[in-house]
């Protein structure tokens, strides 16, 4: 955990002020550790933290925002846009990372999406090798058209199949 910081020093150095930086936590972390890390990785201006502590007390992020500035991203396991209402209302995340196969297809992420934009939080797709190039394209489709689009995630599809239609 201290040595995270060190990690990121060290990547800019590398990699200069132009590449963006994210740090996934898989919600290992209790929310004080959260925000001690996200203060302590405010110097490298992170796009954002994820899942920075359990999805399934949303009140966590409160205690992590009022910590750091560095912006925290949440959302893969959402299934509607109940399961997020309070984060985006409540401007706990900057970043929503609901998967269109979980979250209803395009329509029910553009909602998710079209919600989030009202208080300023960005989509940033899930995009895990577990999920198919069918909801890759689906999120390529919303991202195309969501004006507060932030990033899509990437990781790449586990067969030769898949990897041949890119």
């Amino acid at each position: 955990f201290d040595l995270v910081p060190e990690l990121f020093a060290k990547a800019k150095e590398r990699f200069g002020n132009k590449a963006k930086f994210l740090h996934d936590t898989h919600s290992r972390l209790t929310p004080i550790e959260s925000a001690k890390l996200g203060k302590m990785l405010e110097p490298y201006n992170l796009m954002f933290l994820e899942d920075a502590s359990i999805a399934e007390n949303q009140e966590n992020y409160k205690l992590i925002r009022h910590h750091t500035t560095t912006p925290l991203a949440l959302g893969e396991t959402y299934n509607t846009i109940w399961d997020c209402k309070d984060l985006i209302q409540n401007q706990w995340i900057d970043f929503i990372r609901c998967a269109a196969t979980h979250a209803g297809g395009i329509t029910g992420m553009k909602k998710i999406a079209d919600f989030a934009a009202v208080y300023n939080v960005r989509t940033a797709p899930h995009g895990a090798p577990d999920l198919s190039p069918i909801c890759f394209a689906a999120h390529m489709h919303l991202n195309i058209s969501t004006h507060n689009f932030g990033i899509q995630e990437f990781v790449g599809f586990g067969n030769e199949e898949c990897q041949s239609i890119f």
